[in-house]
């Protein structure tokens, strides 16, 4: 897709929510492309021009959709969840057996092999995906584009990891379109994905102090691996969470980071 601006190819563009164009890294800024809009009237969601990017080739390929608000998902984004969550099931099941060699080679019954995937896939899928949703569903609060996509790339690693007995997990990120975002919006923004996964350990928490056979199975699952996204998710460092965090408010980064480590080291029985 070329900017509206220069005709530069972006194969990402940045949708201005005050005028609708479409403009490269460049000229995303309304007085970087000379923007026609009212830009004293307050932001709406604008969805970009296109909005199915194909991972197979860098351009769009459909026409685009009306402008929506609320919490939409289109067909593309739910297909990309459906398989995100699928694949990292299938991943985690293998490595929760100790690779997928010994998943798939063992004595173990087939029946063994389905309760792997489903426990799998109710611990560890809604830790992944509802953490990226947690970033749509605040960016569109703030009145922007927003909208998950599958990173194959990452799904075929985290297949491959686990033959091995670990994951690699990369399912892929939420992309947000918008002009103007503030430190504080970007921050919120950041925080909702690890806050996501703290209130899902905490569901998993009485399966993990209660429970019993499978269901304490869940709970010792689910509670580590959200309190482990979490915390990884909020180190200050590179493009994840913790680094947008830091930059708009130290001190909550503090105070949501260093609780998470205790208690992740608790879990692992390092204190």
């Amino acid at each position: 897709m070329k900017c509206d601006y220069c005709g530069r190819d972006e194969a990402l563009p940045f949708v201005c929510n005050y005028c609708g164009g479409a403009y490269c890294a460049d000229h995303r800024l309304p007085e970087a492309h000379q923007c026609t809009g009212d830009l004293t009237q307050r932001r709406t969601i604008t969805a970009p021009q296109t909005t199915t990017f194909s991972w197979q080739t860098p351009s769009y390929t459909t026409a685009p959709p009306p402008a929506r608000q609320g919490r939409v998902f289109s067909v593309i984004e739910l297909r990309d969840i459906f398989i995100a969550w699928l694949a990292l099931g299938v991943a985690f099941s293998f490595a929760l057996s100790g690779g997928a060699f010994y998943f798939l080679g063992g004595s173990e019954p087939l029946s063994y092999a389905g309760l792997l995937v489903g426990v799998a896939l109710v611990t560890v899928g809604p830790g992944f995906v509802f953490h990226e949703l947690s970033h749509k569903f605040v960016a569109q609060r703030y009145g922007f584009w927003a909208e998950f996509r599958m990173w194959p790339m990452g799904l075929v690693l985290a297949l491959v990891s686990s033959l091995i007995g670990f994951v690699f997990a990369a399912p892929g990120a939420t992309y947000i379109s918008g002009a103007n975002i503030s430190k504080t919006e970007n921050g919120k923004i950041s925080l909702a994905g690890p806050l996501t996964n703290v209130a899902i350990a905490a569901l998993f928490l009485p399966l993990y102090l209660f429970g019993s056979g499978v269901l304490y199975d869940v709970g010792a699952i689910g509670v580590p691996v959200n309190i482990f996204l979490a915390m990884f998710n909020m180190l200050p460092v590179g493009p994840l969470d913790g680094a947008k965090v830091w930059r708009w408010n130290v001190f909550l980064w503090a105070v949501v980071f260093v609780p998470l480590a205790l208690v992740l080291a608790f879990l692992y029985g390092l204190i």
